[in-house]
């Protein structure tokens, strides 16, 4: 897939993240490449077959003191090869982008990566109407 479509899904997939949480996105660039280097994924104890689709770079909120400023925006890389190798059409691709997305801004927010996957359990159970005490 050419670079120009694969950004246009970003787009898409940005576009259809919640307007309450979009606007929380503010000097935060997302920024795409074609995917993450042996020396990162090695950095971060990921190992093939395993990758990344994405990745936060920056000061997450709860660590900035009062001083914080006069700093280029944080960021969020998404990875296009992993992204369109594990998606089976365009939708799955956007879908994969906007999931993508928010987690990398959970940790912006500050979130642990164990916080973030539970969050993303509730989520998945919520979709499935896995919801109620039977469910937990």
């Amino acid at each position: 897939m050419i670079r120009k479509r694969f950004e246009r899904l970003v787009a898409r997939a940005l576009g259809g993240i919640p307007e309450f949480f979009r606007s929380e996105m503010d000097n935060v660039g997302v920024v795409v490449e074609d995917q993450p280097s042996a020396e990162l994924l090695e950095e971060m104890g990921i190992e093939p077959p395993d990758t990344l689709y994405g990745l936060y770079q920056g000061t997450p909120l709860p660590e900035r003191e009062w001083n914080y400023g006069n700093t280029l925006p944080d960021r969020i890389t998404i990875y296009q090869q992993p992204i369109v190798e594990d998606s089976e059409d365009d939708d799955d691709i956007v879908d994969c982008i906007a999931e993508t997305v928010i987690h990398e801004f959970g940790h912006h927010f500050g979130l642990s990566e164990e916080e973030i996957e539970e969050i993303e359990e509730i989520e998945t159970r919520y979709w499935r109407g896995e919801t109620g005490a039977d469910s937990a």
